[in-house]
């Protein structure tokens, strides 16, 4: 790995998640993931990237257009990471304490058991967010505006958004009381602050991550609150029909990749650039990041160091910002 300046501002193209147990980071080049096992050993998982930095096809390039389509990439690797950390924690007494049911969905279904449980929580997942992020917070405003007093089409966009931005901030921090979450939330501060001890130039060890800050404006909370957040203008400007709320969450979803596309890029301008403009764009999601992440112990901070250290390519400087 080629040295820095410590002085000199590095902003890394390398980012991470955390996952059951661990740490996934994904470099310019490979990917790795570090789970702490039930024994306590760290178990590393290392594989290349379909595309590296270099070798990106065109529409991962074109500004806008790029952000939907490593929206979505995002979205299939992390889930696919989380499902193979969880499998990692699974052991022996584990695998033989199976009920009935579990017993028998395991015969009928054998190997495909745990693809069809995958693709069922995921038809679950996103059922789930259309209610609570689509459909109520349209119902509600809808509710306010015919029965207490008439609104413009700005203000029950308002009132749908703030709906929409309580019900985020109360599911984290709800599920931040869950043990297992509060467990990945901790990985999630170590691997933000891992990131952050990497950019300054220091040696990756326990002691100098352990100091770093924990919040990092290129999250994936930021990036959720701010598609909350521009979703408002953009229903406002496109003029999204109230009349039927069916139709209504129709429309949305055709606009979901317009605004995941202008906050990919905000995103990018806040994870580059440091001025006034982008310190506003990332405030509200790196006070979001006091609740979804916390802070980690060495044992967490050692999973994320070793799978940020096997992603880091051979010439930093091919990882910078």
């Amino acid at each position: 790995m080629s040295k820095r300046n410590p002085n000199e501002k590095f902003k890394a193209k390398t980012g991470g998640q955390a996952v059951i147990e661990g740490v996934m980071m994904r470099g310019v080049e490979k990917e790795a993931m570090a789970c702490r096992l039930p024994s306590g050993e760290i178990d590393l998982e290392v594989w290349d990237l379909k595309y590296s930095a270099k070798s990106l096809p065109w529409y991962r390039k074109v500004p806008f257009l790029r952000g939907i389509f490593n929206f979505l990439d995002s979205l299939i690797d992390g889930y696919k990471c989380l499902s193979r950390s969880a499998d990692k924690q699974m052991t022996e007494d584990d695998e033989e304490e199976l009920s009935k049911f579990e017993q028998w969905l395991n015969d009928k279904l054998g190997d495909k058991l745990m693809p069809v449980i995958s693709v069922v929580s995921m038809i679950i997942g996103v059922g789930l967010a259309l209610v609570l992020f689509m459909l109520f917070p349209a119902f509600i405003s809808k509710l306010i505006d015919k029965y207490i007093i008439s609104l413009s089409p700005f203000a029950k966009n308002c009132i749908e958004g703030v709906l929409k931005i309580s019900i985020f901030l109360a599911y984290t921090k709800l599920t931040s009381l869950m043990s297992d979450i509060a467990t990945t939330y901790r990985y999630h501060g170590a691997e933000h602050k891992t990131i952050a001890c990497y950019e300054s130039g220091e040696e990756l060890n326990v002691e100098n991550v352990r100091k770093q800050i924990r919040f990092h404006p290129r999250c994936g909370t930021s990036f959720i609150f701010l598609v909350l957040f521009i979703s408002i203008f953009v229903f406002t400007v496109v003029g999204v029909p109230w009349d039927n709320i069916l139709v209504r969450m129709g429309f949305k979803l055709l606009l979901l990749p317009v605004i995941v596309g202008i906050a990919y890029e905000l995103i990018r301008l806040a994870g580059r650039y440091d001025n006034l403009a982008t310190r506003i764009i990332s405030a509200p999601g790196l006070w979001v990041q006091r609740i979804t992440t916390s802070e980690p112990n060495d044992w967490q901070i050692e999973c994320a160091i070793a799978a940020l250290k096997a992603v880091i390519p051979e010439d930093s400087e091919d990882d910078r910002w």
